[in-house]
């Protein structure tokens, strides 16, 4: 029986976070962890093509990373210790850490983003580890050049292994003060499975449902998860039947799903009730408007930008300015919108240089979103998104 390489490269999309969980919490070391289950991918890559992928792959990859981890702490002991250790390790019934996280990827964001840590170096770390992203996704997902991630993410475990940090469950009381962190990395996977990861996405969103059970009166956790759920709505009018990029304005709104529209909407309302607004909360409430418009003619453009101004307030960032200024196109035209763009320093982001685009070329400023749109097809790497670039480029050149 043979098997073809991208079904590892699935299974790892679907349970390299999962393994490496796994692996942490019965190592308490994360680099022997996640090299445990490289090592164990590795060895899938070899023998799948031969033997065929097993009926458990997830189970394979764990069985086979942690027996990998537990040879190379017994090659390398050289004391009792390590060997008691590594008995220890091989024992299928070791008793589980016991606190108030129990799933183990939940359990992995929440031990990284320990307080001793940089918030971003939390983030970065965390989706290493637990996404599978690759240094430059990261990176992207940050808008900073590849090696500055690169040494961030070097920097995180260095203090992690010199602080002696320990890899543990936090207690019910740690839980508030590492909320931040833990949101924003179940947003990034979001994100980036949004953008093409299908199994990415869908564990962002199992996650923010474990977030909401575990901590069902905090706003933000309740907006996130109506966050996200507001925006895989659309997943379904996203591409076209050629795998095209569908823009929000041009998508037909009978693709989005009504049922997560609904539970959005609903927790959406919860949120307002507490009336402890924050970013997810806010970020969530613009995703509702937008679903609420029965058609893009139809979106209320002065709520939106009312919500925007009100996310700059309690979090301003390049980014949320520039959507601000996408609102702000809609309710008081392009060229209020074009002078607030060009004040970003955003050149990296090739949304923004999109949004110039489409800003000029609504100025009738042609030659000069040619050049706007070859700025943001070179930055962008989805390839729906970089096809659709070049679209409007070329209709607009040869318009």
């Amino acid at each position: 029986m043979t098997t073809r390489p991208v079904d590892v490269e699935a299974v790892f999309r679907a349970e390299y976070g999962r393994a490496v969980a796994v692996l942490v919490r019965f190592l308490g070391d994360i680099d022997l962890a996640e090299e445990a289950v490289q090592d164990a991918f590795t060895t899938a890559v070899l023998r799948w093509p031969e033997t065929g992928v097993p009926p458990s792959p997830a189970g394979w990859i764990i069985t086979t990373a942690r027996n990998r981890a537990v040879d190379r702490l017994r090659r390398e002991a050289s004391r009792d210790a390590r060997h008691a250790e590594a008995a220890l390790l091989s024992t299928p019934d070791a008793p589980a850490e016991e606190g108030p996280v129990r799933d183990d990827r939940l359990r992995l964001i929440f031990t990284c983003c320990h307080p001793a840590l940089a918030p971003q170096a939390q983030v970065a770390l965390t989706l290493r580890l637990l996404g599978g992203l690759t240094t430059p996704q990261i990176a992207r997902a940050f808008l900073v050049p590849e090696p500055t991630m690169a040494q961030r993410l070097v920097r995180a475990k260095a203090k992690i292994r010199d602080a002696r940090i320990p890899y543990r469950v936090p207690r019910d009381a740690d839980l508030p003060d590492r909320l931040g962190g833990v949101l924003a990395v179940v947003y990034l996977i979001f994100n980036e499975g949004y953008g093409g990861t299908p199994e990415l996405c869908a564990e962002a969103v199992r996650l923010g449902r474990l977030l909401a059970e575990l901590m069902p009166d905090e706003p933000e956790v309740i907006g996130l998860r109506a966050l996200m759920l507001l925006v895989d709505s659309r997943r379904g009018a996203r591409l076209d039947d050629r795998g095209g990029l569908v823009p929000l304005p041009e998508q037909d709104r009978d693709r989005w799903d009504g049922e997560l529209i609904a539970e959005g909407q609903s927790l959406v309302r919860r949120c307002l009730r507490q009336n402890r607004p924050g970013p997810y909360q806010i970020q969530a409430a613009v995703q509702a408007v937008h679903s609420d418009a029965p058609s893009a003619d139809a979106t209320d453009w002065g709520q939106i930008r009312q919500l925007y101004d009100q996310l700059m307030t309690l979090a301003p960032s390049p980014v949320v300015a520039l959507n601000r200024a996408v609102a702000v196109a809609e309710t008081d035209g392009p060229g209020p919108a074009l002078g607030l763009v060009d004040a970003l320093d955003l050149d990296g982001y090739h949304v923004f240089h999109a949004v110039r685009a489409d800003l000029l070329r609504r100025l009738g400023r042609d030659a000069e979103a040619v050049l706007a749109y070859e700025a943001a097809v070179a930055r962008a790497e989805n390839p729906a998104e970089r096809a659709y670039l070049e679209r409007r480029r070329r209709e607009l050149a040869h318009g």
